[in-house]
């Protein structure tokens, strides 16, 4: 089969023939539809953080935004049949038994395995998922609009819930990018009055598009300043990298506010500790989701209250995209077509 290979840390994959994976009794054997291209592949490839570069195996494919058809059930797997379209994220596995998965924080597990990145993930024909953290895809969705769902849609997803949004409160959403744009749609599903901020003026027009209340320059004092001056807000979802776009976002809290801690800048975040306890503002992070979160996350989809925006390319373009992404140059998501016709 065709698939791009991790073979060391660098700038780039190798597209090239491997054998097809064989699953084991617990598995399912997919043929890949689709995988988007996340952030963090890109980390994983060029091993640029340390956590994961100690964890990720030899001769990696990446991909952990994957939707497949089965093409092979192990001998333990019941409850999917051979056909059945569904869809893989970050965790390929937990162990239900750790204090996390006991409390219902299984993206939390401390046993976890991570899909491309200790398994081999989606940037191939053919992959192998563990059968009970694969989740059927409705129909209504295509490979290409289901994808990048799995761990985009899923981690904005899990934010927004962190912070307890509820219908009525004003949520920024800091940065309108793969993340961003769902996170809007998300927080405007329910019933909050959303506030985008970027510094890109297209991306405010999107934000706009997909229902945002306002759409400010993140990066105007003026914008900023009338944000603060209506009260400013109960929750922030920073999905930025860029530790200025924290540093804008905390000031904009209303008392009580929350920030979310979404996007990873290089360099430590810091507010000044009067400030924090001046409005009882919370700082909380969010980690990926779980398989509630994310049956929840392809329910929203489902009834057409999120839709991701998506540019499709063949495999063999991961280098190239890769290399936009390290430029800054993608709107939305681009999610690989994984050759599944051969």
């Amino acid at each position: 089969m065709q698939a791009a290979v991790l073979e060391q840390f660098g700038p780039s994959l190798s597209v090239q023939e491997v054998a097809k994976p064989q699953p084991g009794a617990d598995d399912v054997l997919l043929q890949v539809e689709a995988c988007g291209v996340c952030h963090s592949d890109l980390h994983v490839a060029e091993g640029d953080q340390p956590p994961l570069k100690a964890v990720t195996k030899p001769r990696l494919i990446p991909g952990h935004e994957v939707v497949g058809r089965v093409v092979e059930l192990g001998a333990n797997v019941k409850h999917l049949a051979l056909g059945d379209r569904v869809g893989v994220a970050w965790l390929h596995a937990t162990c239900g038994e750790c204090p996390p998965c006991l409390e219902g924080r299984e993206n939390l597990c401390r046993k976890a395995v991570i899909t491309g990145v200790m398994v081999d993930g989606g940037y191939a024909q053919y992959m192998v998922a563990r059968a009970s953290h694969a989740l059927k895809v409705p129909d209504s969705l295509t490979p290409e609009a289901a994808a990048p769902l799995f761990c985009a849609g899923l981690t904005v997803y899990r934010a927004l819930k962190n912070a307890e949004v509820a219908r009525g409160q004003k949520v920024a959403i800091f940065g309108v990018g793969g993340l961003g744009h769902l996170a809007v749609q998300i927080a405007k599903a329910w019933g909050a009055e959303v506030i985008a901020l970027d510094l890109d003026p297209a991306k405010l027009d999107l934000a706009r598009q997909l229902g945002a209340d306002q759409a400010l320059d993140a990066g105007s004092a003026d914008d900023i300043k009338a944000l603060r001056k209506q009260g400013g807000v109960h929750v922030a979802v920073v999905t930025s990298a860029a530790k200025a776009a924290y540093d804008t976002a905390f000031r904009c809290l209303r008392p009580a506010g929350i920030l979310s801690v979404v996007g990873l800048p290089a360099e430590p975040l810091t507010f000044p500790a009067l400030s924090l306890v001046g409005i009882e503002a919370k700082v909380i992070g969010s980690s990926v989701g779980t398989r509630d979160d994310m049956r929840a996350v392809l329910d929203l989809a489902a009834s057409g209250q999120l839709r991701c925006l998506t540019e499709v390319q063949p495999l063999a373009e991961v280098n190239a995209v890769f290399e936009r992404m390290r430029r800054g140059r993608i709107n939305g998501r681009v999610v690989l077509r994984c050759c599944a016709q051969h």
